[in-house]
Order: C-alpha cells, then structure tokens, then sequence
C-alpha cells in the first residue's frame, strides 16, 4: 500500500517540477520552449527535435535547427506562443533574448508558483483519500488500520514538506535580482 502511494505521489511531484520549470525567473531556459511545435512539413513537431537550443549567455537562448529551411518555420512558432520574447534570427540561428523582469512580473511568477504548489498539494491529498478508502475496504484489523492511515500521514506530511520547500525555491529564485 505504501510503495503504490509512494509511487503516485513521486509522479505528482514531477508534474509539480515540470509546472514550476516553465515559470521563468528572468534567466533562458531551454525548458521556456518545451511544448513549442513547429510545422515542420506539415506535422507539427517539438522544436527540440529540429534544432539545438543552447544557452551562450544567462539571458540568452540560441536556437540553431539542423535544417536551415525550418528557420521561418520556428521564428513563426516563437512569435505565436506569446512568450513575451521577440526573436532575431540572422539566417543561420534564432537569437531570443530574455528581458529583465519587473517587480510587477516577479510577484505574479511567484502567485503562479503558489497556485501550482497548491495543486500539487490537493494532487497529494487527493492519493491520500483514495488510499484510505482502499484501506478500509480491506477490512485490517483496527490497530493495522490505524497504523496504515498513520503511515500514509506521514507520507503526505512528507511530500506536503517537499511542496514548501520547493515553492520557498523558486519563489526565491524570482525574487533575486
């Protein structure tokens, strides 16, 4: 019952890291373009399946595809997913610089972080309700019961720790100037 509750709750922690990647602290990330799709012939494909995307400096992302004939393609797709980020492509690779971020920007990062840390926490409680339902339907005798409910507890209480410690993470992150 643990190992199961354990598993689910590892998986919600990885929708939790992933969400709280895509929040940008005024640094370039290569993740900022995870989800982009590119029509590349005709099927959309991530841009990451097209071109390198590397970071020459900390506000800087340099997207270089491998084929030069995609280059309108994935400035067209940038320009569309409204990042708030013009594009400069010179013929060989797409330069996207990453602007300073306001106090204003900087505070709604951090209620967007705490809106996703909350739901990854009713993600945890969510698991803990249908494993204590589970536990009961087995009928255990009482003080096994109460020791599995005990023991799925502190498995909340631990990953609900792990939720706070990683929002204080990244609200600090956005927060540093």
């Amino acid at each position: 019952m643990k190992n199961e509750t354990e598993q689910r709750m590892k998986k919600s922690m990885e929708a939790l890291d992933t969400k709280l990647l895509n929040i940008r602290a005024g640094r370039a990330n290569p993740a900022m373009l995870n989800g982009l799709q590119v029509d590349y012939y005709g099927s959309p494909s991530p841009i990451t399946s097209l071109a390198n995307v590397t970071v020459p400096e900390a506000r800087q992302l340099m997207i270089k595809p491998f084929d030069k004939s995609v280059l309108k393609e994935i400035e067209r797709s940038i320009n569309e997913a409204n990042l708030g980020i013009t594009p400069i492509n010179n013929g060989e690779v797409i330069i996207l610089t990453v602007p300073e971020l306001t106090e204003e920007r900087r505070k709604d990062y951090v209620k967007q972080a705490k809106s996703i840390c909350e739901e990854a926490k009713v993600a945890i409680r969510n698991i803990r309700q249908d494993i204590n339902n589970e536990i009961k339907r087995n009928e255990l005798p009482e003080d096994q019961e109460k020791q599995e409910l005990l023991t799925i507890q502190d498995l909340v209480n631990e990953y609900n720790k792990l939720i706070e410690d990683k929002l204080k993470e990244k609200e600090n992150e956005l927060m540093s100037f």
